[in-house]
C-alpha cells in the first residue's frame, strides 16, 4: 500500500493504482473524456490533467501511477484554464449539428463543455476530416465528430477481442476505420463512443434519450443472460443498452443483445388466438384446448397427450408447464430441445459431480491461470464467456488452450490449439487427464478428500493409452503434452464445454471424460476458474431445473425417487412412465400420441430429423402451438395461442452460471397476446378446478421443493438477480467415471452443425438488423474440398445425410479442415437439421454441387 494526498485528503491505495483510481476512493471527481475503466488508459484528451507537487508540468490522472508521498491538486484556476483550452482544441472543426446528432442529450462532449464552461471557439484549422463512412452494416461512422479518444478501438481489441477497429491515416487526418471481416457487429463501439461518431443505423433518428422509458432486465437470447436496459417509446423497444461497472457483463453486449431486439416489433408477431387458422377469442381457443385434451385424457388416458416446452419460457412458466401435464393431464410425456444437448450433459455432471450447471460464476474465468475451451465457438455460442476469456488472456496473462474441430476465432490467441477429429472428444480429454497424473501435477489431497473412487480413477488412467488417443484425435503428442503442461502448471483452471461436445453422439462419454479432467486439473477446486458447460439457449438452465423431462422432477430429482414427495405436495397421483422427445415422435408416428402441445419451440427447425417431425405433426389429431411469431409450425396448428416475449412479461430466468435473474415488463405484448404463464395458469385452473397459480406462488413452490433454489424467492424480490446455492461438494461426493473410448468412424466427408454468430435460434431471423448480416444459411467448405467438388464462393451445394438432404450457399473458408463441412441451424429455409439423426450433431454426408 502507498500513501498520498489529493486536494488535502489523505489517501491509501494499492501500489500500481493511478491518480484517478486514488481520487475515486475518497470521492474526488476528476473530469475525464477519453477514460474508460474497462480498457487501458490512453491519455488522449488530457482533460484529466492534474498538478503534482514537484512536477514541472501537469500530469494526466488516468495513466499516471500514484507514488508514495505524492501531493496532487485536482482543482485550480490554472487547471480550469488548461482544461477549457484542451476542450476548445477538441472542438476545432467539430460540427455544430447537435440538434440532428443522435448523441444529443447523452453526449459526453456536450456534458464536459457545460461542466468546464466552454462557451467559445478561439481556434481554427483547415477541415481535413474524412467523409462520413456509411457502407458499414448497422453502424455509421461520422469522422468529423470524432475526438480520437480511441475508446472504441480499445474496447474492440481488449474487451471483445475482435480487433476490427483501427486508426487510419495520421495527424489531423486520422480517423477510426474498420476491417469488416474481423467485426462481430456487437455495437459496443456505439455504446462507448463519447460523441455521435459511432451511430446505430437501426436507432438513428428514432428517439431522443429523454423520450425513452428505461427498463432494467436481462437479455435471454443466450444462456449468459447479460443485464440490460430496454429503451422503449410508444410501446416499442427502440434500443437496448447496458451500463459499465454495475452489470455482470460490465456494459458489454453482443450483436444479439444490441441489435437483435427487432423481432419484438416484427409484423409476423402473433396477436390473436387462432382455431383452425381462423381468428377467435381467448375463451373459445382455451375452451377448445380444454375440451380436446380432456376428452383424450378420459377416453385414452394421459399417455395420448404430450408436450414440449422451451428455453424461451421463464422458470415459473416451465415449472407450471410440467405440473400442468403431470397433475392436470396425468401425462409424463414432456420434454424439450435440451434433450439433444444440454440435458444429456447435465445428467452426466449431476451423477459424477453433483453439479447442475456451472460450478462458479462466469467472472471466475477471467481470473483463472489457465483456460481450456473445449468444443465451443464462444463468439457464436456465448459472447459473454468470450469476453471473460479475453480478460484472462489479454490482461491476466492466462494460458489459453483451445480444443476444437474448427479453427475458431480464439485460436489466434491460444498458446495451444488441439484440432481433433469428430468423435474423439473423450479420448482427448482422457489423454490430458492421464498426462496430468503421470507428471504429478494433480492436487492429491483434494482428490483423496472428495473423490469417492480415487483408486478406480487412478486405475482407469494408468491403463489409458495416450498414443492411441493421439491417433484417434489427430493431435500429436507434443501438442498434447504442451497443453497438459499449461493446465498442470496453473493454480486455477477454467474448463468451458461447448455445443460441439454436448450435442455430439458420444456426449455422455465425452462429458464424463471432461468431468474427470475437471477433478484432476483442479478446475473444481476453489473460487477461481471452474467448470462451465454452455447451455444451448436462453433459459436452458431454468428449463432443466424446472423438471421438463420425463426422467426428472424439478431440481434434477430422479422421477421415480421423488415421485411420492411431489405427488404429496401437489395433492395428485402422478403418472407412470413417460416419453422423451424421441419417444414422443415415435408415439405420434405409431398413433399412440394423439395431441401435442408445443410451447415456444419449433421441431420443424430446431430438432434433429426435422423432416420426420414435419410428417409426424401432420398426422396429429390435435396440435396446440403457443408462440410469439408466425411460422410454418403455426400454420400446421389446430389452435394457436399468442404468447409474450421476454421483454413483455415478468418472471425469472437462470443463466448458465446459476444466476437467477428477474425479468421486467418493458413493453406490452402486441394485440391480444398474453404472457405464457397466464395461459398455462388459465388452462391449469380450467382442467383442475383449482385457483390460477401466481408467478410468486409458483416460485415459492419451486423453491420449497427444489433444494437448489432455496431462498431465491426472497432474494429476487429485493434485487435484479440472486444466486442459486453455491457449488460446494461434500467429502467423497464426486465420482470418477470410466468412459468408453471409441474411435471416430471413418468418413470421407462429415457435416458439423453449429450456430451462426449473428443469429440466435430462429428468433433473430425475424430481426432486420441480424438479417442484414446473415440473411440465409451457408455451408462452410474447406478450399481443397471446394476445388474437388467444383464449388465456388456463393455457389450452391447439396448435402445428403442419414436423415435427408439440404441445400445452401457455399462459403469457402479454411476455418474448417479438409473433410469437414459446417452449417448453422438457425435458418428455416436451409433447415440443416433435416439431415441430422437424433442424438448427434456431426454425421457422415455426401456433397455435390447443386
Amino acid at each position: 500500500m502507498i500513501n498520498l494526498k489529493i486536494d488535502g485528503k489523505e489517501v491509501q491505495i494499492a501500489s500500481g493504482a493511478t491518480i484517478l483510481d486514488a481520487a475515486e476512493t475518497v470521492g474526488i471527481k476528476i473530469p475525464t473524456l477519453c477514460y474508460l475503466k474497462k480498457v487501458s488508459p490512453t491519455g488522449a484528451c488530457r482533460v484529466c490533467a492534474v498538478e503534482v507537487e514537484g512536477a514541472d508540468k501537469t500530469m494526466t490522472a488516468c495513466n499516471t501511477r500514484a507514488v508514495d508521498g505524492m501531493v496532487v491538486t485536482t482543482q485550480s484556476e490554472k487547471l480550469s484554464k488548461i482544461r477549457r483550452e484542451l476542450i476548445e482544441l477538441l472542438l476545432v472543426n467539430h460540427p455544430l449539428d447537435c440538434p440532428v446528432c443522435d448523441a444529443g442529450g447523452e453526449c459526453d462532449l456536450q456534458d464536459i463543455c457545460y461542466s468546464q464552461d466552454v462557451v467559445r471557439q478561439p481556434f481554427g484549422a483547415d477541415d481535413v476530416n474524412a467523409e462520413t463512412i456509411d457502407h458499414w452494416p448497422l453502424i455509421q461512422q461520422v469522422p468529423n465528430r470524432c475526438i480520437m479518444c480511441e475508446k472504441c478501438v480499445k474496447t474492440c481489441h481488449e474487451t471483445i477481442g475482435s480487433s476490427a477497429l483501427f486508426v487510419n491515416e495520421k495527424g489531423d487526418k486520422a480517423f477510426v476505420d474498420k476491417d469488416l471481416d474481423k467485426c462481430d457487429f456487437c455495437g459496443n463501439c456505439v455504446q462507448v463512443c463519447p460523441t455521435g461518431t459511432m451511430i446505430s443505423k437501426p436507432f438513428k433518428f428514432k428517439a431522443r434519450p429523454w423520450e425513452l422509458r428505461k427498463t432494467q432486465s436481462v437479455c435471454t437470447l443466450c444462456s449468459a443472460q447479460c443485464q440490460v436496459e430496454m429503451h422503449s417509446k410508444q410501446g416499442k423497444v427502440m434500443r437496448v443498452t447496458s451500463e459499465d461497472g454495475v452489470t455482470v457483463n460490465d456494459g458489454n453486449l453482443c450483436v444479439g443483445g444490441f441489435f437483435g431486439h427487432d423481432y419484438l416489433n416484427s409484423d409476423q408477431r402473433l396477436t390473436t388466438p387462432l382455431v383452425a387458422q381462423q381468428e377467435t377469442s381467448w375463451e373459445i381457443a382455451l375452451d377448445k384446448v380444454v375440451s380436446e385434451v380432456s376428452n383424450l385424457r378420459e377416453q385414452q388416458g394421459g399417455q395420448a397427450i404430450a408436450g414440449l416446452a422451451s428455453p424461451h419460457l421463464t422458470n415459473e412458466e416451465n415449472y407450471l408447464f410440467q405440473k400442468l401435464f403431470r397433475v392436470a393431464l396425468n401425462s409424463n410425456n414432456i420434454d424439450s430441445e435440451a434433450r439433444f444437448s444440454s440435458l444429456r450433459a447435465a445428467k452426466v455432471l449431476n451423477e459424477q459431480l453433483k453439479l447442475n450447471g456451472a460450478s462458479n460464476p462466469m467472472d471466475r474465468i477471467g481470473t483463472a491461470e489457465a483456460v481450456l475451451v473445449f468444443g465451443a465457438d464462444l463468439r457464436s455460442e456465448s459472447p459473454a464467456l468470450n469476453w471473460q476469456v479475453q480478460l484472462a488472456a489479454r490482461k491476466n496473462d492466462t494460458r489459453l488452450i483451445v480444443a476444437n474441430q474448427r479453427q475458431t476465432k480464439l485460436v489466434k490467441q491460444a498458446e495451444s490449439f488441439l484440432q481433433y477429429r469428430a468423435g474423439s472428444e473423450a479420448s482427448l480429454a482422457g489423454a490430458l487427464a492421464k498426462l496430468l497424473v503421470d507428471k504429478g501435477q494433480t492436487d492429491n489431497d483434494y482428490l483423496n478428500r472428495f473423490v469417492a473412487n480415487r483408486d478406480e480413477l487412478d486405475q482407469y488412467l494408468s491403463n489409458f493409452d495416450i498414443d492411441a488417443a493421439c491417433a484417434a484425435s489427430g493431435v500429436n503428442r507434443a501438442q498434447l503434452e504442451k497443453a497438459a503442461d499449461h493446465l498442470g502448471q496453473a493454480s486455477s483452471v477454467a474448463i468451458i464445454i461447448g455445443r460441439d461436445v454436448m450435442a455430439s453422439a458420444q456426449v455422455e462419454n465425452a462429458v464424463a471424460a471432461l468431468a474427470n479432467l475437471a477433478m484432476v486439473s483442479g478446475a473444481l477446486h476453489g473460487n477461481q476458474g471452474g467448470l462451465f458447460p454452455i447451455a444451448s439457449k436462453g433459459n436452458t438452465q431454468g428449463l432443466i431445473d424446472a423438471g421438463v423431462a420425463p426422467e426428472f422432477l424439478p431440481g434434477l430429482v430422479d422421477y421415480a425417487a421423488g415421485k411420492e414427495k411431489y405427488a404429496s405436495a401437489w395433492h395428485a397421483t402422478l403418472p407412470e412412465g413417460g416419453a422423451d422427445a424421441t419417444g414422443i415422435l415415435s408415439g405420434i408416428e405409431q398413433g399412440t400420441i394423439k395431441a401435442l402441445f408445443l410451447a415456444g419451440t419449433n421441431p420443424l427447425v430446431n430438432f434433429p430429423e426435422s423432416g420426420r417431425w414435419r410428417k409426424a405433426l401432420e398426422k396429429l389429431e390435435f396440435l396446440v402451438v403457443q408462440d410469439i411469431l408466425s411460422s410454418d409450425l403455426t400454420r400446421l396448428a389446430t389452435v394457436v395461442l399468442p404468447g409474450s416475449a421476454s421483454a413483455e412479461k415478468r418472471g425469472s430466468v437462470t443463466s448458465l452460471d446459476q444466476r437467477v435473474n428477474k425479468l421486467r415488463i418493458a413493453v406490452a405484448a402486441p394485440g391480444e397476446a398474453r404472457p405464457d404463464l397466464a395461459i398455462f395458469s388459465d388452462l391449469f385452473a380450467r382442467l383442475t378446478g383449482k385457483p390460477e397459480p401466481s408467478e410468486k406462488a409458483l416460485r415459492q413452490e419451486m423453491m420449497s421443493l427444489s433444494g437448489s433454489y432455496a431462498d431465491v424467492c426472497q432474494s429476487l424480490e429485493q434485487s435484479n438477480f440472486c444466486w442459486k446455492q453455491a457449488y460446494t461438494p461434500e467429502n467423497k461426493s464426486l465420482t470418477a467415471a470410466k468412459p468408453e473410448i471409441a474411435s471416430p468412424p471413418p468418413a470421407e466427408m462429415q457435416l458439423l452443425v453449429g450456430k451462426c454468430p449473428f443469429q440466435f435460434g430462429t428468433t433473430t431471423t425475424y430481426s432486420a438488423a441480424n438479417n442484414e448480416l446473415a440473411p440465409a444459411g451457408v455451408i462452410i467448405v474447406n478450399p481443397e474440398d471446394a476445388a474437388k467438388l467444383g464449388l465456388a464462393e456463393g455457389g450452391q451445394i447439396k448435402v445428403t445425410g442419414p436423415a435427408g438432404s439440404a441445400s445452401g450457399k457455399v462459403m469457402v473458408n479454411s476455418m474448417v479442415p479438409v473433410g469437414l463441412l459446417s452449417a448453422a441451424d438457425n435458418f428455416t429455409e436451409m433447415n440443416i437439421q433435416q439431415i441430422i439423426p437424433s442424438g448427434s450433431n456431426c454425421v457422415a454426408v455426401t456433397a455435390k454441387k447443386a
